[in-house]
């Protein structure tokens, strides 16, 4: 007779302990952490584009026009996709940084820091930057 299924790991695979160390490190594996007033003030740089649509990924919101991502939140930073090309330039910036979601360094995706944010001029810049950029792909 077999019990109910396991969801996750056994406690003797050699995963259990990663598993179990992540759920105290959010806005990782399933704890969705975002700040809501930036979330709105994106959708409201977004409404006069079609195809675009939420989904909750990388531990908070995303932003996808045609089912690629341009941006997203995590937290209360603005993750913007770049692109290759830009990611340099962008990096240059004033409050911008690496994406680094994963401990390693996304190459087409940075982090602007709230304070890059305060007004709205520059929240539509970076929009627009990912929303250029995800323009430039094929649909998903």
């Amino acid at each position: 007779m077999t019990g109910p299924p396991v969801i996750g790991p056994r406690p003797e695979s050699r995963w259990a302990g990663l598993m179990l160390a992540h759920r105290d490190f959010p806005p990782y594996f399933g704890l969705m952490a975002y700040d809501e007033g930036l979330a709105q003030r994106v959708r409201e740089t977004l409404v006069d584009h079609e195809g675009v649509t939420e989904k909750k990924m990388f531990g908070g919101l995303c932003f996808l026009l045609r089912g690629n991502m341009a941006c997203g939140i995590v937290g209360d930073r603005l993750m913007v996709r770049t692109g290759p090309d830009a990611w340099a330039e962008a990096l240059a910036q004033p409050h911008i940084r690496e994406m680094d979601f994963t401990g390693r360094s996304l190459r087409g995706f940075v982090y602007v820091d709230s304070p890059a944010l305060e007004d709205d001029g520059a929240l539509e810049h970076w929009v627009r930057q990912g929303v250029d950029f995800a323009a430039s792909l094929p649909s998903e």
